[in-house]
């Protein structure tokens, strides 16, 4: 029988690893769609359907996914109620393995979920969508599983603050927070789908609790309470704790009552803070359910003294928060390090039971997520018999040892070189180095170091933490202006720190660390490599040299060949052990020879304007507001009418007794009697209003057969009144050129006389009046916008993977690395063909005008960006290149309709907003411009023989034409 583990070991993980295999499988076959609630349902397809990740530049990557997918199958599917049932639910066997007894403590009796994720992959993603989940269900549906009240616990200050900007938006000037620079406003997009919007940032915008508000904020729909741990663990974030000795003012300050005065801690706001302290703990007891995350957690676990096992003093408060809400209550753990190191001679990693995903760094680093890391190692330090721990007479220190100095060297050195390369390239890319020492006091020393290499003020920014790394209210006033984006800054370049490393360091910038300390605490070591990893150069075409710089150091198993998001670590001999596992687990390489400054960004050039760029410019026109024709505007009028062609006297005669005679007869002897008149008018009108109105009608509608009946239909937009009076006009005055009241003498007879005369002839008049005012038009122009592709003066690109050009506004063009063979072919021998006046290579992430917007297979809108633009003569062409076997892709099709769409209205455009060209749409497979250059056909000839037509792009013709 295997012995018990006294702990956990890396049961956990094993767990994990079983349980995230169930849940893919679950989600490959539809499953899981079949289990969970519909608001679920549309947030998973929202967050990771192609439908949707397809068209957004940034999507959640596979860490965050599974992680999001593994809490959701656990608590929505599986529906576990504590710890225990994390391991009956996907294999009960491990717990043979672990000390079953500790899973029955009180702190593991409700859902508990452990996230470990590389430090910079994005936990916080993670976090936000969790909470989306179930606010949203709770808010839908009436389930004990559902929450709308959330805890966040920050380990510190730093952290606690980057979660305001995250939930509330980043600070101006004026200490106001703006909601638009918060993270779910600006990745909406990503987190919220549109029908959810308006009832999640209702929420979002008040309901968001600080530290100090979480008793007193009236919040209606539940509460989002941010917090760092010191509100649950009863402490000032000024405190040190660590022994009663280090200070017995604080042992006095815990024993003896206190009472309201002046001095610091006693004051009455001091007393306030205290009072609403345990308020809030009081009140987050009080709530119904909860879910609490925790942030940077891996300081959650217990701590052994004098041989007994205590809990950390905020771990105390959230059992008395949880003890009452009858497992409603839901803690999710975050941490890249979310274990503890037993202690003797071979120490063992025991990981929080909890744990239910493991993104691990290697993953991280591979997948390019995080920088790539390197450890400087220098022939001469691994050879010199020096200390690296600071000089001291007695217990003071003194002095750097020269072991130190020499480290900090090779760090400045490193960190000059890349300073002068990457401002060259890139004056927004400023890198940062961070020194770890190994104690306060060590510090000012550091500091001093640097001032005697040359480095000002303004240059060196200290941060003093506690012996928990943690940074006091005290000191986060003093920093937080010199944080505050300081990757956008020059200075400063250097950070020394003593422990910042229990919490996130948002500084991307960090490319080179000096770790000073000598612990051999491998969560230490970790969390020291943790605060460089956030990726610097995060824009799309530094991707491709990054990737290459992956298959050297992954594939190739040799260094890499630039240092773009690179992380270098200057070597520390009290780290070689665990710099040899990283390096055997293929995480880190190591660099042993002189950094020259021509390997810092590999390839990667700038390439500018030519002084003639101007002889080869083309644009992009955009058209803002189509062509349109406008009626001029006309009063009717009676000039322009003819009157009737019988005087009006010669009707008086005539007009008698209009309409049928009917009279009554006898049958028998054929008497009659009772005579009566019936009107045959087809526009029959019991008073002269009813007729005008008939006849506007009869002028203004079309009557179309309808099934068995006909129906009018309007067929010309007019102000009716303006029309009935001037057919009221033309009656009285022109109709008969003299006055004529229809009212007086039963005159209005007279207008009913012959349905094929009078009545005609008005609405022939009126009508011929109204088609002369719509044939009389205005034209205006299309408005068009023009963008240069000059107006982008500076292109970077792979020198490796680019050619000098004639024909165009920059000095080089750039083709893919991988397969971009056609193309490189392509554009030599456009640039060399003499009919071609000027051309250029489209590249979407600096071009971005130069797109069409098409309608994808699955029925969302996309933008397509061809490859090429060239002009030869009065032709541009509009060119896309392809592999002959993406010609049949669905949405290369819709992309040919609606490129020719576009097409067609910038050739109806004037000569002057199309450049004098007729603009064409190419089509090119590979195989027909090999075969059609080969035989020595012209550029022109090419293109004009790949010319999409209407024909083609509707499928009417073989493929077999491209």
């Amino acid at each position: 029988m295997a012995r018990k583990l006294k702990g956990t070991g890396d049961n956990p993980l094993q767990m994990a690893k079983e349980l995230t295999e169930e849940v893919n499988a679950a989600f490959e076959n539809g499953s899981f769609y079949e289990k969970v609630s519909p608001v679920t349902q549309d947030l998973l397809r929202f967050w990771f359907s192609d439908v949707f990740c397809d068209n957004r530049q940034i999507n959640f990557h596979e860490g965050q996914k599974q992680a999001i997918l593994n809490i959701i199958y656990l608590h929505e599917i599986l529906k576990v109620r504590n710890v225990k049932d994390l391991y009956l639910s996907t294999n009960p066997e491990l717990l043979q393995n672990m000390d079953i007894d500790d899973l029955n403590k009180d702190k593991y009796q409700h859902p508990m979920y452990g996230v470990k994720m590389a430090t910079g992959t994005g936990k916080t993603w993670v976090l936000n969508a969790i909470l989306i989940w179930q606010y949203l269900n709770a808010k839908e549906y009436d389930f004990e599983n559902f929450s709308k009240n959330f805890l966040i616990v920050a380990p510190g200050l730093i952290v606690y603050n980057r979660l305001l900007d995250a939930f509330l938006g980043k600070e101006d000037e004026n200490g106001v927070r703006h909601f638009e620079t918060s993270d779910f406003y600006r990745y909406k997009d990503v987190f919220i789908p549109e029908a959810y919007l308006d009832k999640f940032f209702g929420f979002l915008q008040s309901s968001v609790a600080k530290k100090e508000e979480i008793s007193s904020k009236v919040t209606g729909d539940g509460i989002i309470a941010i917090t760092n741990w010191h509100l649950l663990s009863g402490v000032e974030e000024d405190e040190d704790y660590d022994s009663p000795l280090d200070d017995p003012n604080k042992v006095l300050k815990k024993v003896l009552p206190i009472s309201p005065g002046t001095t610091v801690g006693n004051s009455l706001d001091s007393l306030d803070n205290n009072f609403l302290k345990g308020n809030a703990i009081e009140f987050l007891a009080e709530l119904d359910d909860l879910v609490v995350f925790n942030d940077e957690a891996h300081h959650i676990h217990e701590v052994k003294r004098g041989g007994e096992i205590f809990e950390v003093e905020w771990q105390k408060s959230l059992n008395k928060i949880f003890e009452n809400k009858n497992g409603n209550f839901i803690q999710i753990d975050f941490s890249a390090t979310p274990y503890s190191t037993s202690s003797g001679k071979n120490k063992v990693k025991h990981y929080f039971p909890h744990v239910i995903t493991n993104f691990e760094l290697k993953n991280a680093i591979h997948q390019g997520l995080v920088k790539l890391i390197a450890i400087d190692k220098r022939d001469e330090m691994s050879s010199m018999p020096l200390d690296f721990k600071a000089e001291r007479e007695g217990n003071r220190i003194v002095d750097l040892s020269k072991g130190q100095k020499l480290m900090l060297r090779a760090g400045i050195s490193k960190l000059k070189i890349l300073e002068e390369e990457f401002k060259s390239f890139d004056e927004s890319k400023n890198p940062k180095m961070l020194v770890v020492c190994e104690d306060t006091a060590v510090t000012s020393y550091v500091t001093k170091f640097l001032k005697s290499e040359g480095y000002g003020d303004e240059d060196i920014l200290e941060i003093h933490s506690n012996r928990k790394g943690e940074v006091s209210e005290t000191e986060w006033t003093k920093i937080e202006h010199k944080l505050f984006n300081i990757d956008n800054y020059e200075s400063p370049k250097i950070i020394i720190s003593v422990l910042m490393l229990r919490e996130g360091f948002d500084v991307n910038n960090i490319c080179v660390i000096v770790p000073l300390r000598s612990t051999e605490s491998s969560i230490l070591l970790e969390q020291t490599i943790g605060r460089g990893l956030r990726l610097m150069w995060r824009e799309p075409e530094y991707e491709d040299i990054k990737s290459e710089n992956r298959n050297n150091l992954f594939v190739k198993k040799s260094e890499p060949n630039n240092y773009l998001d690179l992380l270098s670590i200057i070597e520390h001999p009290k780290f070689l052990d665990f710099y040899n596992q990283y390096i055997e687990e293929g995480l880190v390489s190591e660099v042993n020879e002189n950094l020259s400054s021509g390997r810092i960004l590999g390839d990667m050039i700038n390439v500018g304007l030519k002084e003639n760029y101007k002889d080869y410019d083309l644009y992009w026109p955009i058209i803002i507001k189509d062509r349109e024709e406008y009626l001029n505007k006309h009063d009717l009028s009676l000039d322009d009418m003819d009157p009737f062609p019988i005087p009006l006297d010669e009707l008086e005669l005539i007009k008698g007794e209009s309409g049928e005679i009917f009279e009554s007869q006898e049958l028998t002897v054929k008497t009659k009697f009772g005579r009566y008149r019936i009107v045959e008018e087809l526009f029959t009108a019991n008073s002269y209003n009813e007729f005008i109105s008939k006849l506007v009608n009869l002028i203004t509608e079309m009557f179309v057969p309808v099934g068995r009946s006909n129906k009018g239909f309007p067929i010309i937009q007019i102000n009716h009144a303006e029309l009935a009076r001037i057919i009221d006009d033309y009656i009285r005055t022109k109709l008969f050129n003299q006055n004529f009241n229809p009212m007086v003498n039963d005159n209005w007879r007279i207008l009913f006389m012959s349905k094929d005369s009078i009545v005609n002839h008005i609405a022939r008049q009126i009508s011929v009046v109204l088609y002369n005012m719509q044939k009389d038009v205005s034209v205006v122009d299309a408005e068009v916008k023009k963008y240069y592709f000059s107006e982008i003066p500076e292109l970077r690109m792979r020198e490796n993977y680019s050619l000098e050009v004639s024909k165009s506004i920059y000095e080089r063009l750039q083709y893919p690395s991988n397969k971009g063979g056609f193309e490189k072919v392509f554009i030599e021998s456009v640039d060399a063909d003499s009919r071609v006046s000027s051309f250029i290579k489209i590249n979407e992430y600096y071009h971005s005008f130069a797109s069409i917007t098409y309608i994808r297979d699955d029925g969302l809108l996309a933008r397509y960006f061809p490859d090429f633009l060239i002009k030869i003569e009065n032709d541009i062409y509009v060119v896309e290149t392809k592999a002959d076997k993406d010609l049949i892709n669905v949405n290369v099709q819709s992309k040919r309709i609606a490129t020719l769409d576009f097409l067609e209205e910038i050739n109806q455009l004037p000569g002057g907003d199309r450049m004098d060209s007729k603009w064409n749409y190419v089509l090119l497979g590979e195989n027909t411009f090999y075969s059609l250059y080969n035989k020595g056909a012209s550029i022109k000839e090419i293109l004009d023989y790949a010319i999409v037509s209407v024909a083609k792009a509707k499928g009417y013709s073989t493929l077999d034409d491209f």
